[in-house]
């Protein structure tokens, strides 16, 4: 395995959060669901004291604790536990996979505007990247036509997140099958980072990329759907040479996830409609709400529906300076949402609408006085 040196451009979004995020007096700027306490997941998952009380804090597997490994190949996509590597959050997975599979120069294919860590990764290890853009004037749908012509016989990769981060778009199962057929023409790789797979509204969720091509990599975290951002527990699947060579870097730095956050995470995944299920229910409606808010003001707000997640992103009508805007809006009424500058969309914010109604309802309101009087 060659070493690689990285050259990492800052990470806007993380820039904004770290200095806004903790005292926000509403934040409606977050990409996941409303988080659940220690309480409510051992209520949910039947998980007793004494077996917490029981666990010892030995070392962990390389690849993961073997009945976990297990209890997410069942669920997600029916392969074998050998395609499982867990993490610390999706973060570790897509940042050891890309360090196991890229090699300088190169060529990689991204979807922009998106989440830097997707977006800026590969050109950090020298790669030739290739963005895939999506537009606000087609509603954010992605072509494949503009793909194929992007793709090479020298792509190593297609780095994927359907439904989509920051923009709410997706692709139909048969879009996904023409974009694995093309990645296949050129012996490429697809990286499918899943995270809002299950939080889907329109259409059923799309099938796990690793088990629908073998050069297919798929991403998971229960940072978004499944509400629990802080126990930093995710996956991936994919082929096990690759995965080896993931632990060959995981190696030296973090070894393998903690036994307490597999423990967790194993009642949850045999648990795991009981924690989707009722956010997914209240972020249709606060998609809903959003909807009929960006409809009640076009002359504030343009808006596309988002299809998946739970985060919209719309443009703002009339103001000049949208990270100025979204300061002022933090400083002055207390209310957090992501400027798009963090994606390379400066006209547009990205506004969550994964927590709790009442925040959404008020943070809305305090985000249209802030356009009316920036516009007035």
């Amino acid at each position: 395995m060659a070493l690689v040196t990285m050259r990492l451009r800052s990470a806007p979004l993380e820039d904004w959060l770290r200095d806004y995020y903790f005292t926000a007096e509403i934040d409606i700027s977050s990409s996941g669901v409303h988080s659940y306490s220690m309480a409510e997941l051992r209520a949910l998952t039947g998980l007793e004291h004494a077996e917490i009380d029981g666990l010892v804090f030995d070392d962990g597997y390389s690849l993961g604790a073997p009945a976990v490994r297990s209890a997410i190949a069942r669920r997600w996509g029916g392969l074998e536990p050998e395609t499982v590597m867990t993490t610390s959050g999706s973060g570790e997975a897509i940042s050891l996979v890309l360090m196991a599979l890229l090699r300088p120069g190169d060529e990689v294919v991204v979807v922009q505007p998106g989440y830097h860590l997707l977006v800026e990764f590969a050109a950090g290890l020298g790669c030739s990247v290739r963005p895939w853009r999506l537009t606000a004037g087609t509603g954010w749908r992605p072509s494949l036509d503009e793909l194929s012509g992007l793709v090479t016989e020298h792509t190593r990769a297609i780095i994927i997140n359907f439904p989509q981060n920051p923009t709410g778009t997706s692709i139909t199962e048969a879009e996904l099958s023409t974009l694995l057929s093309l990645a296949a023409s050129v012996d490429a790789y697809v990286l499918s980072d899943e995270a809002f797979t299950d939080l889907t509204y329109d259409s059923a969720p799309l099938p796990t990329v690793a088990a629908r091509y073998e050069r297919g990599v798929s991403f998971n975290t229960f940072s978004k759907a499944f509400g629990l951002p802080g126990l930093r527990f995710g996956w991936c699947i994919g082929p096990p040479a690759l995965l080896a060579e993931c632990v060959r870097i995981r190696d030296y730095t973090t070894l393998h996830v903690s036994p307490l956050v597999e423990l967790l995470a194993l009642g949850v995944l045999g648990n795991a409609e009981a924690f989707m299920k009722p956010r997914r229910e209240l972020a249709r409606a606060n998609r809903d709400a959003v909807g009929d808010w960006a409809a009640a003001h076009p002359d504030l707000v343009s808006l596309v529906r988002p299809a998946g997640g739970v985060s919209a992103f719309p443009r703002l009508e009339g103001i000049a300076d949208v990270d100025a805007f979204c300061d002022d809006l933090f400083k002055r009424r207390g209310t957090l949402v992501i400027p798009g500058s963090c994606f390379g969309a400066p006209e547009h914010i990205r506004l969550g609408f994964g927590g709790r109604p009442e925040p959404l309802a008020e943070g809305l309101g305090r985000l249209t006085r802030a356009l009316e009087q920036a516009r007035a």
